[in-house]
């Protein structure tokens, strides 16, 4: 197992270019197993959910190689429709392999997914939308198989809640089935229409991304393509909330600034001046940091849910009372008690965190238990005076390229060092 050690303090200032978004090439990659052939996918962040998935295709049978940040997966041979259960634990995503193991096999067989703990992420959606393909489905434990008795048919979904993983999954079934699909209440997020882009491209007829109700008209196959994938606005937002608690300035580059804007007035609301220039945006942060009256995560175009604990981490040293609302996970507070280690004034009631300003942090030793709870905890550290010690960071590899790397360049004094198994801790790894 390995952790981060930390030294606090340093003011950031530098440049970076955005890795590829890991919410976008993981159902992309899922995907390919539609499409007969050899698809080439470019912009693919060197990080541990997607070696978990190129796991996961290599199982089903498909060719993979992999060059620098493009993937080339040659999905002709896919013999398998089943996802073994130590494959599914590494990762909770996993479950976006269903649609395109339904619309090419016919057949599915998985068990309940794995990753993070950050709370139930139910598939009840999922499974409910699959079932009016005309798929029957049988439950036994932790087992879910799956099965259509003809070719899939079109249908008509509206969804109680608009869930990434169900409409992706919903798009995957629909793809080559027989008629027109309308799904309503569809996930908005620039992920979606990536995946949408990403098969449109590849003969698929999808409409209607990003507004609320898709139209997906059923093909009869599919042809592969090159296509590169969009920049991670969460790794964006992520580095932004650096330069932000180090009184620092961040140019981004490679970015897509209407991706930004539901986390942009945040930012400014605690004073921070942005400039954006085509696909680049600059960050300069005031030397004292203002509170947020409140932040509330909602579904895409709202604040993004997947940003929360880096923005408690910046809340802690705004000078001021902030408020956050997470309405998305029921838990994904567990961050609070790691940062309160720092010295930070939190009270959590319910999914309301209240956050009182300290203006300062102090180094410490903490451990974290998901991906985003584990990159506020970086924050906290970068931002706080002292040494601090970040264990577990297998949770942080699964989302962020290289991250000691890039913060090193841009100023950082931060490091990943091996940790022995001898001293008492799980030293297994996992996402």
């Amino acid at each position: 197992m390995s952790r981060y050690i930390i030294n606090g303090g340093n003011r950031i200032y530098g440049e970076t270019k955005v890795q590829g978004s890991k919410n976008s090439v993981l159902p992309i990659l899922a995907a390919t197993v539609l499409v007969p052939g050899e698809s080439v996918i470019a912009n693919c962040p060197d990080i541990s959910d997607v070696d978990a998935t190129v796991k996961i295709l290599r199982y089903l049978g498909c060719k993979v190689t992999r060059e620098g940040h493009t993937i080339i997966v040659d999905s002709t041979g896919v013999d398998k429709y089943d996802i073994p259960d130590e494959l599914m634990r590494e990762m909770r995503s996993s479950v976006v392999f269903l649609g395109a193991i339904i619309g090419r096999m016919g057949k599915a067989s998985l068990s309940t997914p794995g990753g993070c703990e950050i709370g139930l992420r139910p598939i009840d959606l999922h499974l409910d939308a699959i079932q009016r393909f005309g798929v029957n489905i049988r439950e036994e434990f932790a087992k879910i198989d799956f099965e259509a008795i003809k070719p899939l048919e079109a249908t008509r979904i509206s969804l109680s809640f608009p869930s990434v993983g169900a409409t992706e999954n919903i798009i995957l079934s629909a793809c080559t089935a027989k008629g027109t699909t309308v799904l309503t209440n569809a996930a908005r997020e620039p992920e979606i229409t990536d995946l949408a882009d990403f098969l449109n491209s590849c003969g698929a007829r999808i409409s209607g991304t990003g507004e609320g109700t898709v139209i997906i008209e059923g093909v009869k196959r599919l042809h592969p393509v090159t296509y590169k994938v969009i920049p991670d606005r969460i790794v964006a937002g992520t580095y932004m909330t650096v330069a932000a608690m180090t009184h620092g300035k961040i140019h981004l580059t490679g970015v897509i600034p209407a991706h930004m804007g539901p986390v942009i007035p945040a930012f400014e609301e605690a004073g921070c001046d942005i400039a954006i220039r085509g696909s680049e945006l600059t960050l300069t942060a005031p030397s004292t940091l203002r509170h947020i009256k409140t932040i509330r995560t909602m579904p895409y175009p709202g604040f993004p849910t997947d940003m929360q604990a880096q923005m408690m981490a910046m809340t802690t040293i705004c000078y001021g009372t902030s408020v956050i609302i997470e309405t998305i996970f029921e838990s994904r507070y567990k961050h609070v008690s790691e940062l309160l280690r720092f010295g930070a004034k939190i009270r959590v009631d319910g999914r309301m965190a209240v956050i009182e300003g300290t203006g300062k942090l102090t180094g410490a030793s903490v451990i974290a238990s998901d991906l985003r709870g584990g990159a506020s905890l970086i924050l906290a550290g970068l931002a706080a005076n002292g040494t601090t010690t970040v264990d577990d960071v297998r949770y942080i590899a699964r989302g962020y390229e290289n991250l000691s790397g890039v913060l090193t360049q841009l100023g950082c004094d931060i490091r990943m060092e091996k940790k022995e198994a001898s001293d008492g801790n799980n030293a297994e790894d996992g996402g």
